[in-house]
Parts: C-alpha cells; sequence; structure tokens
C-alpha cells in the first residue's frame, strides 16, 4: 500500500519493532474448514458477492490497538486514520484463481519491505474506494482499470500506522505486463487462492510489545513471508467466502 506522498522528504523508513519472521507461532486453524472449492471460481466468487448474506468480520489485535492512543500517537497523524484504499487482485488463469501481490521497497516510511496488496491512501479528487484502489494499482504496478472488474468491498482495516483501509476485491484478466513503480514496489507476484483461503496456513503469532503481547496472522508461501494488515484482510476474506 503507497503511503510514500504522506512522509517527509528527509524522513528515512520507520524501522519495524520486531522481526516477524521469528516470532514463534503459537497456533493454526487446523480446527476450520477450506473455502469450498466452487467459492474459489470465477462464477462462485461473483455469486458470493450478489448475496447478502450475514458474515462475522475479525478483529485483529493490530485493529484494536489503532483505535486506540497507542495507535494515533505512533500514526502521528493526530486521532483521525487516514482514508486509503487496496486493491485485492484476483488473477483469472484457467487452472486456477490467484491473488496479486506486492513486495513494497525497504526504503518506504511506513511497512517498509512488508508484503502488500496494491493501494494507498485517498486523494481528494478520488470518487470513491474503488477509483483510489484502481488508481493506486495503475500507478505502483501499471495494472489498467479496464482490465479489473470490481466485485465488492470488505469492511475497513484499521492499521497500526494510522490508515482507515477500504479492500476493494475485483476480479483480473490475466496476461497483462506488469510495470512495477521501482521507487514502490520492489516485486510483484501471484499466490494461488486455494493457499491463502486453507486456514491450516493461517499461523498465528505471538509477539511481546511494549503494551503487551499481540497476536498477529502470517502466510508464510514459498520465500514469501505474508504477515500484519495483508494477512488481516486475506482472512477477512477468508470469513466472507465461507460465511
Amino acid at each position: 500500500m503507497s503511503s510514500s506522498s504522506e512522509s517527509p522528504p528527509a524522513t528515512a523508513a520507520r524501522a519495524p519493532a520486531f522481526d516477524p519472521t521469528i516470532v514463534p507461532i503459537v497456533g493454526r486453524d487446523t480446527h476450520l474448514p477450506k473455502v469450498r472449492e466452487h467459492l474459489l471460481s470465477v462464477d462462485g466468487i461473483k455469486a458470493r458477492f450478489l448475496e447478502d448474506r450475514p458474515w462475522d468480520v475479525e478483529v485483529t489485535d493490530e485493529n484494536r490497538a489503532a483505535r486506540s492512543a497507542e495507535g494515533a500517537l505512533r500514526a502521528g497523524r493526530g486521532s483521525c486514520p487516514t482514508p486509503a484504499s487496496v486493491l485485492i487482485p484476483l488473477v483469472t488463469h484457467e487452472a486456477e484463481l490467484k491473488i496479486l501481490l506486492t513486495q513494497r521497497t525497504s526504503h518506504l516510511y511506513d511497512h517498509p519491505g512488508q508484503i502488500s496488496f496494491p493501494g494507498g491512501r485517498a486523494d481528494p479528487e478520488d470518487q470513491s474506494p474503488e477509483h483510489t484502489a484502481l488508481r493506486e494499482a495503475e500507478e505502483e504496478i501499471g495494472l489498467p482499470a479496464n482490465r479489473v472488474e470490481i466485485l465488492g468491498r470488505l469492511p475497513h482495516y484499521l492499521t497500526i500506522t494510522g490508515y482507515q483501509v477500504t479492500p476493494v476485491v475485483g476480479l483480473v484478466t490475466p496476461g497483462h505486463q506488469y510495470q512495477a513503480d521501482p521507487f514502490e514496489v520492489a516485486e510483484i507476484f501471484e499466490v494461488p487462492m486455494s493457499f491463502l483461503m486453507d486456514p491450516h496456513h493461517h499461523e498465528h503469532r505471538m509477539w511481546q510489545s511494549p503494551e503487551g503481547a499481540r497476536r498477529f496472522y502470517a502466510m508464510p508461501y514459498e520465500n514469501k513471508f505474508i504477515w500484519g494488515a495483508t494477512a488481516g484482510m486475506l482472512r477477512n476474506l477468508y470469513h466472507f467466502l465461507r460465511a
């Protein structure tokens, strides 16, 4: 998620408070079912977004901290979160759907080097969260809006860095040659949706913050460590699809 425009030009990347890759695993959700196979298809996902079926949004420890004074203090942006959007791109390969992700460059002020969705803060001229997500995706990875079919939104996700993020889910036609913005994006890659929608791969990790124990989700895939806000939003996509 892009946020470089908010940072003072001379400000270095904000160092992470800890290394999440070495934080102990304290559990996995092996008791929860995978998302059903038909919901991992284009037709199944489209049908689900047309349904008005109730489901429970998961609130993470990051969300709770972001609502507290701690979140406002760490963000340094006052008490009101900054509106932002990300695109959750579901790439419609013939064999299976894959979710496109990016790795942020290491010098960005917020979340340097982390795995994220294309996206960023809302500009005043943006007409909607969808507009923000599509604009940022084109800026960050060169994905034209006409290759994206918007399906809908997931609930806001509050980050400890002071953002209120609207995840926008869309289908992406495969075959496009992405162009990463070298300032913001170090790498563009895809992960099978079936992997990310299987809670057996959702690790619970716990670290000791100055405010006490805090849990977060991680979904390591090959050499990519997906965690934090990105994993939290994927977790809510899982809950939405299995409801």
